[in-house]
């Protein structure tokens, strides 16, 4: 490349983490790089698919109900912008059982964070959602403005709204930066060089592969498998017209969301699954999946006991051991950062964590604590 052709940041990966980073980065001014192997919402990406919940409850943890609040807000005013109905006010409702502490601990965080909510008894559940089979259910916890965002379609929505900004956006492989110090470039795998004065590596699921030595132990891809049910002809009881997102802590956490433009009544359990290879594994679900969650529906939606399975998919979350995001300087390379470990929740708060790496990157400034790399080491 040129001298004229060097951009100030290349971000690697074009997910939700790495296209609201580029895109907060050119609403700055910035001359940007936004690359991908595969391209925005591809199919092997942990932001594909076609929904991602938008939840405030996180129990007691404060920062990231906060950054929740933030990034819907966000995601709302570009979806306004865009002329695009991406975010589904569905509400999400928390299901306690006898040890309830996850939702208490949850509204007084709301309480302060000035979030709505509604707190919802048994006999309350059972008049606004007969559908739901509430044995074990003691309490519900409701968040009337919460909901569901087109996840595909808006993460594909930022990075082209990004290249409108100004951002170049390119599908390429990216290989590992090698030596010390800060570098100037990096290069494909076709042999391409592309130059910067900062990098940033938003790649997901590949993150440990890409750098083995500093993420292989501390990102970690897992199986996830999630199932669509059809639901009786004529019924709306389980579309969102009728039903909220709802999310069940027992011995495991499932959760679901109705409706899901007409393609069935999604369930998934939040439990990690085995170990994936987000490039090369194989996305058919397996017979014990199945099984497990149709003894589920049973169990919490009895109407839905013979329903057909519709559609089902594999897709990965991209973990870190403790459930906190990465987001880092590489040890080695003071100009390349490292932005990861969504661990299946950080879908939602794109925005906030594009607007705060920008600042990082920018600013020169240190991460918090939580999400440094440091913290892995204790």
């Amino acid at each position: 490349m040129s001298k004229g052709n060097r951009y100030d940041v290349a971000v690697i990966g074009a997910g939700v983490f790495g296209a609201w980073t580029a895109w907060h980065l050119a609403g700055r001014g910035k001359r940007v790089l936004l690359a991908d192997a595969y391209g925005p919402g591809n199919a092997r990406a942990s932001s594909a698919g076609e929904s991602r919940i938008v939840r405030m409850g996180y129990g007691a943890d404060e920062l990231y109900t906060r950054w929740a609040v933030m990034s819907l807000a966000q995601w709302k005013e570009f979806f306004a912008a865009a002329g695009e109905r991406l975010f589904h006010e569905t509400g999400v409702l928390w299901l306690a059982g006898k040890d309830d502490s996850r939702v208490r601990h949850a509204a007084e965080v709301f309480a302060r964070c000035g979030v709505a909510y509604e707190e919802l008894s048994r006999e309350e559940l059972e008049k606004r959602y007969p559908q739901i089979g509430l044995e074990g259910i003691t309490k519900g916890l409701l968040e009337p403005r919460s909901g569901v965002l087109l996840a595909r379609r808006a993460v594909a929505a930022v990075a082209e709204d990004a290249q409108r900004l100004g951002v170049e956006y390119r599908v390429a492989q990216i290989t590992e930066p090698r030596g010390a110090g800060a570098i100037s470039a990096v290069t494909t795998n076709s042999g391409e060089r592309i130059e910067a004065d900062t990098f940033v590596f938003a790649c997901g699921a590949w993150l440990g592969k890409l750098f083995p030595e500093i993420l292989g132990a501390r990102i970690f891809p897992s199986r996830q498998e999630v199932f669509f049910f059809g639901t009786p002809a004529g019924d709306q009881s389980f579309t969102e017209a009728k039903l909220p997102v709802w999310a069940d802590h027992r011995d495991k956490f499932m959760y679901g969301i109705p409706g899901n433009q007409n393609r069935g009544f999604k369930i998934a359990d939040d439990t990690r699954g085995p170990e994936f290879d987000p490039t090369s594994g194989d996305r058919m679900v397996s017979a014990e999946g199945i099984k497990s969650v149709r003894d589920y529906v049973a169990f919490r939606f009895p109407a839905l006991k013979d329903a057909p399975l519709l559609e089902s998919r594999v897709c990965q979350y991209e973990n870190s051991p403790d459930n906190n995001f990465v987001v880092d300087r590489h040890p080695r390379h003071e100009n390349v950062w490292l932005l990861g470990g969504g661990s299946g929740h950080g879908f939602k708060h794109g925005p906030a964590l594009g607007e705060m790496v920008a600042g990082l990157v920018l600013e020169h400034k240190h991460p918090d604590a939580l999400f440094r790399l440091g913290r892995l080491e204790k």
